[in-house]
């Protein structure tokens, strides 16, 4: 409840005008592009003033203040709801600034997704060494559960010539497998987190039982040579999803927000949409990776050339993630 509104007023006033100064450059020059700095400024202020509104409603006098607030808010709401017109998709705008700057507004996210991956991968990779046989329970597909010294022994005999002719398929149904995959984990942020934050942990026990089980059977090698040049994609591209996941679950807890959920929700669904088609992209290219490129093993493709290209893959993907569309950020 506020105390001294008069004090309420003259401390909020500023950021009023601030965003009425806003509206009206807007006003005369509905074309405008406004930089990405100076639009998450004025959402700010949109938010600053819609929560003064709700303060406001603790005194039944102030109707005028309220009428004033009210169409404040309600013209700011429009703006950021009202496209420009001719405004259109712009792919490589996208791609290039909305993108990267997006991931690195909501990285808080992203950072615990792969620390709970990584909690994850530890658990497997302890569960496997205390108790090999876990493996039969932890692996969620059957090519896993043999021995790795087999499977590498089958994968360099020329095992790899069954997807000839259906890798165009088997592309298909990686990328389409995955996305639903990316896809589910975002939308486990609606159980407030709960389910984003299992499926990220199993996520990380399963690919912690695979290293496990592969490198204590001295093929490290084959594991890099084999999950390197899809998973340096694919596995960003899951933490992503899982990144989403968080951003839906903090906005429907809104710890310290006065704003409603409604609101806070219709907030973070374009960074949703940004996230998940990001996400998409990258299952895209990981499943044309591993169906053209992963399958083939030594003496066919060296491990070399595979760990070669996965690395830099992933060098160049998280050069991307921090630095594209800085300039976008600072204009």
């Amino acid at each position: 409840m506020i105390i001294d509104l008069a004090r309420f007023v003259k401390t909020e006033q500023p950021f009023w005008q601030e965003l009425e100064a806003a509206l009206q450059k807007l006003h005369n020059d509905p074309h405008r592009k406004m930089p990405v700095e100076e639009l998450m400024h004025f959402h700010e202020l949109y938010q600053r003033a819609s929560a003064d509104l709700a303060r406001l409603d603790t005194f039944s006098a102030e109707s005028e203040l309220r009428v004033y607030l009210e169409a404040l808010v309600s013209k700011a709401y429009g703006e950021m709801q009202d496209a420009p017109a001719g405004s259109r998709f712009r792919p490589w705008h996208w791609l290039s600034i909305t993108l990267p700057v997006t991931f690195r507004r909501r990285a808080k996210a992203f950072q615990f997704s792969l620390l709970l991956t990584l909690v994850g991968a530890l658990f497997g990779a302890l569960a496997l060494q205390i108790d090999p046989d876990a493996k039969a329970v932890i692996m969620p597909f059957s090519h896993l559960n043999g021995s790795p010294a087999e499977r590498v022994h089958d994968e360099e005999a020329g095992r790899s010539k069954e997807l000839d002719g259906r890798k165009g398929s088997f592309a298909s149904y990686l990328m389409t497998h995955n996305t639903r995959v990316t896809i589910t984990t975002m939308a486990f942020g609606m159980t407030f987190g709960i389910g984003t934050i299992v499926l990220l942990f199993y996520n990380g026990v399963i690919l912690g039982a695979v290293a496990f089980d592969y490198i204590s059977s001295g093929y490290l090698t084959f594991l890099l040579g084999w999950l390197l040049p899809h998973g340096s994609v694919e596995i960003p591209a899951i933490l992503i999803g899982g990144q989403a996941g968080l951003v839906v679950a903090h906005a429907l807890i809104g710890w310290g927000s006065r704003v409603t959920r409604r609101e806070r929700m219709r907030v973070i669904a374009p960074d949703l949409v940004t996230l998940i088609g990001g996400a998409a992209l990258l299952l895209i290219w990981a499943g044309i990776v591993e169906a053209f490129f992963s399958q083939y093993h030594a003496p066919v493709l060296p491990y070399s050339v595979k760990i070669a290209f996965g690395t830099v893959q992933l060098v160049l993907l998280c050069f991307y993630l921090k630095f594209a569309g800085r300039k976008g950020e600072s204009s």
